[in-house]
């Protein structure tokens, strides 16, 4: 099928739904979709992950000239078969859809489309081969490097699983970045990371297109948690999607590495994971070494509020962490690992404080919790910092010349 360049509407094809912006991905597409909508006619396919995300499906409608908008219910099982099956990664199978396909081939016979807008590498197997208008790649981060990163440090079968993917994924990557007229990711360090995996002579055009933050909404003059904050002691806290395994092993981490050490000195101090999805291995960490686990929260500003220091100790990191970002702009001092501050060019030491071990993690928490007002420094200073380079304004501004709009 080809599809004339013609029109000046945008197919935006999203592996989840936009709303609600309530974990990294979605806040990233959310912000480009409503970009786009402010700029052309956008028709956007996507997923839902479940009943909650149907609930804003009238928030969809509102953006959207049209849309298809379908479950995503194929068992992991099933598209691991199929993947087999095909010899392809496990992160296409998983969001191949008939129903979506046949829509997405109807919006581009309309003739109205002239960009395709591919928000993650799983739906570029939705760009027809003949159409003939723009493509624009936003793959956010490099998800085979994640991949390579979990077959090099699992085991058993699992290993081998991530270490296909991650290989299979590389060179989806390199096909999607070769066919498209812009490839972009979150960070420099993330552009870097593709270039350098790319084959020799890749026709790929590999720019960024950041994060940003809204620094009106999470600002640090709201109200605290009350239970919260009345408990006794520091407190430290960790947000984010709890099934997703980097966090997982990041507050495993923090509970089970670092607590120790900070409660021999602050016998109160306590460590809050918060955010929706706990797996049972989270959820097992609740009163581990003063851990408490709160799940989903209805707005994540107060728990921010009441907290004393963000502990972010991410091994496995990919892209520029929102948690972060959030949390700077709450005037929250981070104590962060290399990986947490990936693509955050703020100065270590000012606006946050990078540790590249567990006793440099320690030293910093307890040196923040000893400072108070060291540590309420490093947070004015962090949120200054997104105050002035990270709007979500400036960092959609690239969109415009992308999709050749006015």
């Amino acid at each position: 099928m080809s599809a004339s360049s013609s029109g000046n509407e945008i197919l935006f094809l999203a592996h989840r739904l936009p709303f609600p912006p309530d974990r990294g991905d979605k806040i990233h597409s959310h912000h480009v979709l409503k970009a786009l909508a402010a700029l052309a006619p956008v028709h956007v396919a996507c997923f839902a992950d479940d009943a909650g995300d149907w609930a804003h499906e009238d928030e969809l409608a509102a953006c959207a000239k049209t849309y298809g908008l379908r479950p995503r219910k194929k068992p992991l099982p099933l598209a691991g078969l199929e993947a087999l099956a095909k010899g392809q990664p496990i992160s296409l199978t998983a969001f191949h859809d008939k129903a979506l396909a046949d829509y997405v081939h109807a919006t581009l016979a309309s003739g109205q489309i002239g960009t395709i807008f591919v928000f993650s590498g799983q739906m570029g197997q939705y760009v027809p081969a003949g159409f003939k208008g723009k493509v624009i790649l936003d793959l956010v981060d490099v998800d085979s490097a994640k991949f390579d990163a979990y077959g090099r440090e699992g085991k058993g079968p699992m290993r081998w699983v991530h270490a296909r993917e991650g290989r299979l994924l590389a060179a989806e990557e390199a096909r999607l970045a070769a066919r498209a007229n812009a490839t972009l990711l979150v960070s420099q360090n993330e552009a870097a990371l593709l270039k350098s995996r790319l084959p020799a002579g890749s026709p790929a055009k590999v720019g960024v297109l950041s994060n940003g933050i809204d620094c009106d909404f999470f600002s640090p003059d709201g109200a605290p948690d009350a239970a919260l904050a009345a408990q006794p002691g520091p407190k430290l806290i960790f947000t984010g999607q709890m099934d997703y395994a980097p966090n997982i092993a990041a507050v495993t981490r923090a509970a089970q590495q670092l607590m120790p050490a900070i409660l021999a000195e602050h016998p109160e101090a306590s460590f809050h994971i918060v955010g929706r999805a706990p797996t049972p291995a989270v959820q097992a960490l609740h009163g581990v070494n003063g851990t408490q686990v709160h799940g989903a929260v209805p707005d994540m500003r107060p728990f921010l509020a009441a907290a004393d220091v963000a502990l972010v100790p991410l091994e496995i990191a990919r892209g520029v962490q929102n948690k972060v970002l959030e949390a700077m702009a709450m005037a929250l001092p981070c104590v962060l690992s290399p990986g947490a501050a990936t693509g955050i060019e703020a100065r270590d030491g000012t606006d946050y404080i990078i540790a590249r071990s567990d006793q440099a993690l320690i030293e910093a928490t307890l040196n923040l919790l000893g400072n108070p007002e060291s540590a309420k420094a490093m947070g004015q200073s962090a949120r200054a910092h997104v105050l002035a380079h990270t709007s979500w304004q400036a960092a959609m501004a690239p969109l415009a010349a992308l999709v050749g709009a006015a």
